[in-house]
C-alpha cells in the first residue's frame, strides 16, 4: 500500500532524465494515482475523465439549494454548513433544473486521499464556462476556493451558480475539472520566453509567427473586435430569459435562441454592459507545448475591470493537433464588473501563466480524444448547433 508521499509513483522519473521532479500531473499519473486508490469514485472512474493533464469531476446523485455561498473554514466540514444553510435537497439520479441565479452545493462522486506531496488546482471545464455557469470546488476544512491541500483526504463539493441560462443536469455530469501537481515549480518571463522561441507560443491570423508579449511570468493575449474576411461577426451576446439548456444535448440548440451576435463596427470598439454576457475571442493563436499547461487569469485589474475567463484551464497540446495547425484563438468569457468599460481592438485583456508538466502525458489536446475546440475561432459551447 502507498502512503506519505509518492516514492514508488511515477517510475518514469527514474528512467528518464525528460522527466522532472516537480510540476503537474500528466495523464498517465493521475492513472496511477486512480489505481493506487488515491483517487477513488462511488462509481468506477471512466479513461475519459482523465484529460492530458486533468481529471474531469462528477456530480453525484443530489444537489442542495443553498441560501448563500460559504467555503467550509478551517475547522468545519461542508456538511456542517450545509446544515444550517441548505433550503431544500435536488434529486439527481434523474434530470433536474438548476435555475439562473440560484446557488447550489453538489457532493462529488469523486474523492481524494492524496500523497502529502500532492496538491490540487479546480476550474470549470470550457463548456461550463462558455455557457456562464459558476462553478468552484470545496474541500472540507478547506480555506480557498479552488485548492486542495497536499496530502488532502476527504470528500469534494462543488459550488454550483448558473448566471445566465438555467441548466439541466443529472449524476454523472461534468462541470469542472481537478489539476494535480507536485511541488510548486515558479514560472519566470526568461523560461517563458526560452520556451516561445523553441516552440513559438503564438501565431498571427495568417499563421504567422507573432512577437510574444511576456511579463509578470505570464503570456499577455488581447482581444480581437476585428473579425476575420469570412464574417463582421466578432462576438456573442448572451440573451435573456432562454428556454432551458440540458447539458447532454450536444449540437442541438439554436444558438440564436440564445445569443445574440455582435457585429463589427467601423470603430471597431464595443462597450461592455455590467448587466450582460459575453463571448469574445483572443486576437493571437496560442500553442500549448505537450510538457506544458497553461492556465487563464480570470481576473486582473491592472488591465480593467472584467473578468475574461471561467474556465481557465488550457491542456498540452491545445493549438497543434496532429495537423501541425499554427496555434488556436482563445476564446474569451467575459462579464464586466459594476460599470460600462470600452474595450478596443487589440486591448490587452488577459494573460495565460505556463506550468511545465512532471513529464510529457500520454495524451494530448486535440480530436484524437474528443476535444471539442482545437479548431475554434469565435465558438459557443457544444451543445449549440455550429
Amino acid at each position: 500500500m502507498i502512503t506519505g508521499s509518492t516514492p514508488y509513483l511515477f517510475n518514469e522519473l527514474r528512467e528518464s532524465s525528460a522527466w522532472h521532479t516537480t510540476g503537474i500531473l500528466p495523464a498517465q499519473s493521475i492513472e496511477e494515482l486512480v489505481a493506487a486508490g488515491h483517487v477513488k469514485a462511488s462509481q468506477p472512474i471512466a479513461p475519459e475523465q482523465i484529460q492530458p493533464s486533468s481529471l474531469d469531476l462528477r456530480i453525484g446523485p443530489i444537489a442542495y439549494r443553498i441560501r448563500a455561498s460559504f467555503l467550509s473554514s478551517r475547522n468545519a466540514r461542508v456538511t456542517d454548513k450545509l446544515e444550517e444553510f441548505q433550503l431544500y435537497p435536488l434529486d439527481l439520479t434523474r434530470p433536474n433544473v438548476l435555475e439562473r441565479g440560484c446557488v447550489y452545493m453538489v457532493p462529488l462522486l469523486e474523492e481524494l486521499s492524496l500523497p502529502a506531496d500532492i496538491s490540487g488546482k479546480a476550474n470549470p471545464k470550457s463548456t461550463t464556462g462558455r455557457l456562464d455557469v459558476f462553478t468552484r470546488l470545496i474541500t472540507d476544512f478547506g480555506g480557498e476556493f479552488e485548492r486542495v491541500s497536499a496530502g488532502y483526504k476527504g470528500k469534494l463539493y462543488t459550488e454550483i451558480v448558473p448566471r445566465t441560462f438555467s441548466i439541466v443536469v443529472q449524476q454523472g455530469t461534468r462541470l469542472n475539472q481537478l489539476r494535480l501537481r507536485r511541488g510548486n515549480p515558479p514560472p519566470s518571463d526568461t523560461e517563458l520566453e526560452r520556451l516561445h522561441e523553441q516552440e513559438t507560443l503564438v501565431y498571427t491570423e495568417n499563421e504567422a509567427p507573432a512577437d510574444a508579449m511576456i511579463s509578470n511570468k505570464s503570456l499577455w493575449l488581447s482581444v480581437d473586435l476585428n473579425g476575420d474576411e469570412h464574417s463582421e461577426v466578432i462576438g456573442y451576446r448572451a440573451r435573456r430569459n432562454t428556454p432551458l439548456v440540458d447539458l447532454s444535448r450536444i449540437n442541438y440548440y439554436d444558438p440564436l435562441e440564445y445569443w445574440e451576435p455582435i457585429q463589427r463596427t467601423r470603430s471597431r470598439n464595443m462597450v461592455l454592459d455590467p448587466r450582460d454576457f459575453y463571448i469574445l475571442a483572443s486576437k493571437e493563436r496560442v500553442r500549448i507545448p505537450n510538457t506544458f499547461a497553461a492556465e487563464m487569469v480570470p481576473y486582473d485589474p491592472s488591465v480593467g475591470e472584467f473578468r475574461i475567463h471561467y474556465a481557465g484551464f488550457f491542456d498540452p497540446g491545445f493549438g497543434y493537433g496532429a495537423d501541425d495547425i499554427k496555434g488556436t484563438h482563445a476564446v474569451l468569457e467575459v462579464r464586466s464588473h459594476g460599470v460600462p468599460f470600452l474595450l478596443e481592438d487589440g486591448q490587452v485583456v488577459g494573460r495565460l501563466v505556463f506550468e511545465r508538466l512532471l513529464g510529457p502525458p500520454s495524451k494530448v489536446y486535440g480530436q484524437g480524444i474528443g476535444s471539442s475546440y482545437q479548431h475554434q475561432r469565435l465558438s459557443l459551447s457544444k451543445h449549440f448547433k455550429r
